[in-house]
């Protein structure tokens, strides 16, 4: 007879089949149905995600539900992998993300985001052109800027800054504070013979609402920035994950106990 940690297994693992189900399906609706690369860019990781849990949560359907141990076993090594997998990739995640802050700026309502203040680990994903470029299409295509411009548009410079802007759009939207250039819109600023500066980011700077500050080192600080918040954010999710698996895990031991048990009992049986 089955014990409760199949039973247990077999709920767990079918609760995470009927999830894999839509995530499946969303994958292969973005790559069908994807309107831009950056949705695109998405599917093969989703539906790879999706097949995953689909066949890993069969497996151990299966395996604690109809007494099949081989497969409970295979379940078991890859909950063990994934496990480490996922440990390892929390430790790195905290480890590259505790480095970089944006710099509070004197009577403005938003940071000053600088490249050297992250991890060198990150610094190398941006400063990689292929990346960037690829990075730099999914941010015009979010129109992050467009928004900005139409949000602002009647501010004065001294509204605009007092303005708690995002990472994304005091890097990417508007020109450093340093450069000096002269206001006209939150996404039009005029440069003269005397904003000379050293600072890149200030020739960078071009008006054109596919251009902007796009290519600015501080456009691609503020995207570590945001990067950084959210994959902390990620990591605390993991480690309430990786409590989850480890107790699946257990309980799955438990169960192909059971089975080993069940069989050796069965065997035992029918050769009396």
């Amino acid at each position: 007879m089955f014990r409760l940690s199949n039973n247990l297994v077999g709920i767990l693992n079918f609760i995470i089949f009927l999830l894999s189900i839509p995530i499946l399906w969303a994958g292969i609706w973005l790559r069908n149905k994807g309107t831009s690369d950056c949705e695109k860019f998405l599917d093969t990781p989703v539906i790879v995600l999706g097949v995953f849990l689909l066949v890993v949560s069969l497996a151990g359907l299966i395996g604690a539900c109809c007494g099949v141990s081989w497969l409970l076993w295979m379940y078991l090594v890859v909950m063990f992998l994934l496990i480490v997998l996922l440990f390892c990739f929390t430790i790195v995640t905290f480890v590259v993300t505790n480095k970089g802050a944006g710099k509070v700026l004197s009577d403005k309502g938003y940071k000053e985001y600088k490249l050297g203040d992250y991890s060198n680990w990150l610094q190398k994903r941006v400063t990689s052109e292929k990346n960037w470029r690829k990075i730099k299409s999914c941010l015009i295509d979010s129109k992050i800027c467009s928004d900005f411009q139409q949000r602002f548009l009647n501010d004065s410079l001294t509204v605009l800054y007092t303005r708690h802007l995002s990472a994304l759009q005091a890097g990417c939207c508007k020109p450093p504070d340093g450069c000096g250039f002269t206001y006209q819109n939150p996404t039009t600023w005029v440069k003269t013979a005397t904003n000379a500066t050293s600072d890149p980011d200030c020739n960078s700077w071009d008006n054109q609402q596919n251009v902007l500050c796009f290519n600015c080192n501080s456009c691609k600080a503020g995207l570590l920035d945001n990067l950084r918040r959210d994959w902390k954010k990620v990591a605390v999710i993991n480690i309430i994950f990786l409590v989850f698996l480890i107790i699946v895990y257990s309980i799955g031991c438990c169960a192909f106990r059971n089975n080993r048990s069940e069989n050796a009992y069965f065997s035992g049986w029918k050769h009396t």
